[in-house]
Formats: structure tokens, sequence, C-alpha cells
């Protein structure tokens, strides 16, 4: 592991995620974009190339920075403000559930007067 939690804080606004703080954070963060930059220049123009060596380029990047996004630590005001945040995305994709089934069973009760359930979408809501 090469990222250190010395480097990093918590975004304080603006969605979840790290911030360096340090002139070490900031140059992680510019040798990791560097590193893509460089293999997406140099690597053969074929677009399935190049979504591998993304793809590599954000697994190994993820495997370095997610522990350091578990081990920083929360204030009670930073946990309030998450689990306020995730009960209105909460609310938010059921009332958007609810309306996409409200819509196919109005859809099909219009077009075709047999209603197909959407199983994927009624187990997603529940």
């Amino acid at each position: 592991m090469i990222a250190q939690n010395q480097w990093f804080s918590r975004r304080k606004y603006g969605g979840w995620g790290l911030t360096p703080k340090t002139w070490q954070g900031w140059a992680y963060i510019l040798c990791a974009v560097g590193v893509l930059l460089i293999v997406q220049l140099f690597l053969p123009d074929t677009p399935k190339m190049q979504a591998i060596s993304t793809g590599i380029w954000v697994f190994l990047l993820l495997i370095d920075i997610i522990p350091v996004m578990i081990t920083l630590k929360k204030d009670e005001r930073e946990i309030h403000v998450e689990a306020i945040s995730e009960r209105n995305a909460a609310w938010f994709m059921s009332i958007v559930l609810v309306t996409g089934i409200v819509y196919e069973i109005v859809r099909a009760d219009l077009l075709s007067k047999q209603i197909e359930w959407n199983y994927f979408m009624i187990v997603a809501l529940f």
C-alpha cells in the first residue's frame, strides 16, 4: 500500500471521498493521474486495450485507496450527516421504483390490457 492516512482528510462538502491535506497526498494524486495518461498515450489505440488498461488502473487505485478511506476517523456530525443523506437517498430510490412500477402498470393497461410485472423492480423495492 502506497497511500497513507496522514496524507488525506475526509471531504467536508460535496460527497464522499478524500481530499489531499499534505504535499504527499497531492503528489499521490498527480502520480496516479500521470500513470493513467502515460498508459493511455503509449498503449495501442484499440478501444479494447484502453478499456482493459483503464480497468486495471482503477482496480489497483481502489485497492490502494479504499483502506485509507475506511480507516479515516469521522466525528459525530459527519456520522449524523451521512445517516441523513443515506436515508434521503433510500427514500428517493423507493419513490423512483414505485413510480416506475405504477408507470408500467398504467402503460400495460392502456396498451395491451395485460399487466406484465417487472419482478426486478418489485424485488428492488422490497
